[in-house]
């Protein structure tokens, strides 16, 4: 070939390539800039992934991604139930949740016993997560478990032991499901381990729902609030009961998105 054109196309072909990466990198930007919410809920004890399930519809119709992970032996996870369930198996469904489904950028969410899930998975993934919010929930410290936290004079979890399962008054063997189901008593033993100090700089919203008619200092859940308020988090009081998925779920979303 002359030297002439093959300068040429050398030239031709510099310039194609400085026209795709631009636009790949434009493309790139508008799908970062376009990107939707991604929220991983992470339900209570003795509960389930379907306790969230309309809260998940309303989200995903203002545009959210959802992802409702289930503990191993609870709801759909039931037949998975064994004595060897703790917390660190909770904390590891999550974990993998959001390693196998490549989340990044996720806005993690605990209710109640999920509040200790979300604590771990947070000490184990912090650079995936931009945000935790919990939701009527448990605040652990490193070394804390469930048993200490809620039931420190053993008068109430203490009462539910049977075997090896926490199992309350409300569960009955007859039920249907969708149900609550017995929860392994271990996961309610296991201290929590909590020492990697970049999970303490992911930003954390506590939300205390308050039963209507009753004061926030007498919720079973205010010592939490208090440590939230303690570690500089933003708090904030919703009036409804334990379960605002089900009893205020309108709600609840509306102030989920208020803090995506």
């Amino acid at each position: 070939m002359h030297p002439k054109l093959n300068n040429f196309y050398r030239n031709v072909f510099a310039l194609l390539m400085t026209v795709v990466c631009f636009n790949t990198g434009a493309g790139a930007q508008k799908r970062a800039g376009d990107q939707k919410p991604v929220f991983v809920i992470v339900h209570g004890a003795w509960g389930g992934s379907w306790a969230f399930r309309k809260v998940d519809s309303l989200m995903t119709e203002k545009s959210c991604v959802v992802y409702r992970p289930c503990l191993t032996g609870q709801g759909e996870r039931v037949h998975l139930a064994s004595a060897a369930v703790n917390l660190t198996t909770h904390i590891q469904d999550v974990v993998n949740t959001i390693l196998f489904e490549e989340l990044r950028d996720i806005i993690l969410v605990g209710h109640s016993y999920g509040g200790m899930v979300i604590s771990g998975v947070a000490d184990r993934v912090p650079e995936r997560i931009r945000k935790l919010i919990y939701l009527d929930a448990m605040v652990p410290n490193d070394g804390e478990n469930v048993m200490g936290l809620m039931d420190p004079k053993g008068e109430g979890l203490t009462k539910m032991i049977q075997g090896d399962y926490v199992v309350p008054v409300w569960i009955k063997p007859d039920q249907k499901p969708p149900r609550d189901v017995p929860h392994p008593l271990k996961t309610f033993t296991e201290p929590i381990v909590l020492r990697n100090e970049n999970a303490k700089k992911i930003p954390a919203t506590y939300i205390l729902t308050v039963d209507p008619g009753k004061k926030a200092e007498g919720d079973n859940f205010a010592f939490s609030a208090t440590r939230a308020r303690e570690r500089g988090w933003k708090v904030l009081e919703m009036r409804a009961d334990h379960n605002p998925q089900w009893s205020a779920a309108d709600e609840l979303v509306e102030l989920l998105w208020s803090l995506k």
